[in-house]
């Protein structure tokens, strides 16, 4: 295992929480922890948490006194805090609080309702040395009562109360209540040269104190080493270990996977495999509910894209990635659907999934190469993919299907369907074809006939092919040459449309536009509200002003939806006239508007029939040039932003964020045609933002900011890690079972590269690539084409 050598100004991200894979976790109360470098307040070495917002704050810290010198803050220790091991339940640091004084100081979160700490102390120098440890510690509760020491089964205990917990400090050789204006308990250390002590320090919350102590008590008798070498070795099988030319990027890739291995959460009757949530956060883990129902979305089951998306952030452990493909199989019934997002509470989105499940299945089987596995998924699969062309989904009946919901895409913010920002349109998003659903469907009917292939299942090759061509034909209809860009369509004209409004109304009333269009058009009705109440309208769409006509609509209450600014609906039908439209239901001082859809926008959802292999290679090099790689548009200092352009000035952050799986998909398609280059530039772009955060505030984003490399939204979200997956696919490298390496292509990067996984070493340079196994044999390899190195 690497030893690492990280501080402050370097790398980091270290937050903490139990480890499914090594100790009890649990979903409904679960406590998550953050070590502080002292930054916080005090500047301690602390553990945080809010034990999922049930206490303002509850930190616990040591401090070292010898003489009349105190140290409490790390950056005045004479040798500040370097990290030396970190894994997603255990951080190892050292320091020295005063000259020749040395401390080791093991982090440990054994399960979801205790922490741990080791204090290994040696005095170097040649002095005898008296020094003070104090294990202090700070509750500021919501309710109940702070931290103060109680003499309990012949110790000494910090103890407090906060919610429904009562936490306990505990700590071994005989402490004693403290001085100083924090609640700690002190040992005294009389060191000689070369002296030895060692000490633990437990933290427990459960309900009751006689719980509290058990469990710390418990917690401090384990066996120390052992478990810390189980940990190793854990992770030391299941953890790709990356070394390039920049420490930087090695921290990095390393943090990821550790962050991503900590976001899991064992089975239960609920899901058959071990799940995930979005992020892991010391203001999450609480239920007041206690089944886990009231849980936000980050803790509400696992997506689809995210999903897809974690099998690169953890190449090092796809049984793991296989247990989240079989949850989502879980759900299927009868018609062949498999829900978009189940959890462990129950939860499911209600929503047909994303069809990326059998692009996610044949990529496993690269990795795992289990035929009977793909024996028992392949039917399964293919039924989930037939079913996005029922009429329920595919409601013109052309072949093209429509998306259900935004919650699907992987991208609820698109401005063109989201209803969270006033500047949104808001347009149904089942009343547009999307080459991105397109792209999807594609990518799969192309996945399931490799599997068909490989199994010799043939009688379903013809329908794959044939599906595969229609949507290929579709999504080059549409493509926009003048902007070198792919484009939404109308589900019904088929057109991508600008957007303008053409009535405005204060309050209810009537209004006679008297319009007619070149092409049809897709009406949009906004409603922004003045008053404190919202009322949901009804509004009459007329061809002409006096007369009914077969194309009328009334758009009724209930195909309102709430609105950042209001109510918005969208109509179902089509319009070449419209000649009177009446509103009613509405305030007196409520706005409204009716516009036609806009579906001239881009993001970064309309580039996956690149990564789908659609396009001829001429559009691909088009595409490339005039779009992704355009400056003024998506080619940006910190990766591709979900949208080039913002509609107004308030929705910078939202259009300007890149997202790394979008952009995952984007480098993978710059792969598969061979853009290498083009595919690292890209990478390193995205991965220097997750650096700078890792640098400036200890934690990955969950969104970067495009231009300035800044954190959006919330900390250590599973969106924000980088993925060693994908910088291993851009090396060429792939590790299959059996001990077997793929290798293809050459190192784009600027510097040699070590990898290292289940005692296999791959060194790649620009030249040549070596394959060291673990019984010492090397092989050596100079050509670019794909092969296999087995041991």
């Amino acid at each position: 295992m690497r030893d690492w050598n990280l501080g402050l100004g370097d790398p980091l991200s270290l937050s903490l929480a139990a480890d499914f894979r090594l100790g009890e976790v649990d979903y409904t109360n679960d406590h998550i922890w953050e070590l502080e470098l002292g930054l916080a307040e005090p500047p301690a070495l602390s553990l945080y948490t809010t034990y999922g917002l049930r206490a303002r704050a509850m930190r616990f810290f040591p401090r070292f006194r010898e003489g009349g010198l105190k140290r409490l803050n790390p950056l005045e220790f004479s040798s500040p805090p370097r990290l030396r091991r970190f894994y997603p339940n255990f951080l190892a640091l050292g320091f020295s609080p005063f000259p020749g004084i040395e401390v080791e100081t093991e982090i440990w979160i054994p399960e979801s309702h205790a922490a741990a700490l080791r204090l290994s102390i040696v005095n170097r120098s040649a002095d005898m040395r008296q020094i003070h440890l104090d294990l202090c510690g700070l509750l500021n509760p919501l309710d109940g009562r702070p931290l103060s020491a109680l003499g309990i089964q012949g110790t000494t205990v910090l103890t407090g109360e906060t919610g429904n917990l009562t936490p306990v400090l505990f700590l071994t050789g005989g402490p004693q209540p403290g001085p100083g204006p924090y609640p700690c308990l002190s040992v005294a250390l009389d060191m000689g040269p070369g002296a030895h002590r060692q000490l633990t320090c437990v933290q427990a919350a459960c309900a009751t104190l006689e719980e509290s102590v058990a469990l710390a008590r418990r917690t401090a008798a384990r066996a120390w080493g052992a478990e810390r070498a189980r940990i190793e070795n854990l992770n030391a099988g299941q953890t790709i270990h990356i070394q390039t030319g920049d420490p930087d990027w090695d921290a990095a890739l390393a943090l990821s996977q550790k962050e991503a291995f900590r976001l899991f959460f064992p089975a239960n009757e609920r899901l058959p495999h071990p799940t995930f949530v979005l992020a892991r956060n010391p203001d999450h883990g609480h239920s007041p509910r206690g089944d886990g129902s009231d849980y936000p979305p980050y803790w509400s089951g696992q997506p689809v894209l995210e999903t897809f998306y974690l099998s690169g952030l953890l190449p090092g452990a796809p049984q793991l990635i296989t247990g989240l493909l079989m949850n989502f199989l879980s759900t299927q019934n009868e018609n062949g659907d498999i829900d978009c997002r189940p959890g462990l509470a129950g939860q499911r989105g209600r929503f047909l999934a994303a069809p990326l499940l059998a692009s996610l299945a044949w990529r496993l089987h690269g990795y795992l190469g289990d035929d009977a596995l793909l024996v028992s998924l392949y039917p399964r699969l293919l039924a989930f993919w037939r079913a996005w062309f029922h009429p329920d989904h595919d409601r013109d009946g052309d072949g093209f299907p429509e998306w259900d919901h935004a919650i699907q895409t992987g991208y609820e913010e698109n401005p063109a369907f989201s209803t969270w920002h006033s500047w949104s349109q808001g347009a149904a998003i089942d009343t547009v074809e999307s080459p991105a659903l397109a792209a999807l469907l594609a990518a799969e009917a192309k996945s399931l006939q490799r599997m068909a292939e490989h199994l010799q299942q043939m009688d379903e090759l013809a329908e794959l092919q044939d599906r595969f061509q229609k949507l290929k034909a579709e999504v080059d209809t549409c493509w926009y040459a003048r902007t070198a860009m792919f484009r939404n369509r109308d589900r019904d004209t088929h057109l991508s449309q600008p957007g303008k409004v053409i009535a405005k109304l204060r309050g209810a009333g009537e209004v006679h536009p008297k319009l007619t269009f070149k092409q049809p058009v897709r009406l949009l009705v906004q409603v922004q509200t003045k008053g404190p109440g919202v009322s949901r309208p009804e509004v009459e769409i007329c061809e002409y002003v006096t007369r009914p006509a077969d194309g009328d609509e009334v758009i009724p209450r209930q195909a309102f939806d709430w609105h950042a600014a209001g109510l918005t609906a969208t109509s179902q039908r089509v319009f070449r006239r419209i000649g009177r439209i009446r509103v009613s239901g509405v305030g007196a001082k409520d706005r409204v508007l009716i516009s036609t859809v806009n579906l001239t926008g881009e993001d970064h959802t309309l580039f996956l029939p690149l990564w789908a292999g659609l396009p001829d290679a001429q559009r691909i090099q088009t595409w490339i040039g005039r779009s992704l790689l355009d400056a003024e548009r998506f080619d940006r200092p910190f990766g591709v932003p979900a949208c080039p352009f913002e509609p107004k000035p308030e929705a910078g952050s939202a259009c300007l964020g890149v997202h790394l799986p979008w952009n995952q998909f984007i480098i993978e398609g710059l792969l598969a045609w061979g853009f290498r280059d083009e595919a690292a530039r890209l990478y390193a772009h995205c991965l220097s933002a997750a650096i700078q955060n890792l640098k400036q505030a200890q934690g990955f984003a969950a969104v970067y900011h495009a231009e300035t490399g800044a954190a959006l939204g919330e900390r250590n979200v599973l969106t924000g890690l980088p993925s060693a997956g994908l910088f291993l696919e851009i090396l060429g490298v792939r590790f299959l079972s059996g001990g077997r390496v793929r290798l293809e292509g050459r190192n784009p990067f600027p510097w040699p590269v070590t990898v290292i996984y289940r005692g296999v070493t791959v060194c790649r340079d620009a030249d040549e690539t070596r394959v060291t196994f673990g019984d010492g044999r090397t092989v050596t390899v100079r050509q670019r084409e794909a092969c296999i190195v087995a041991p």
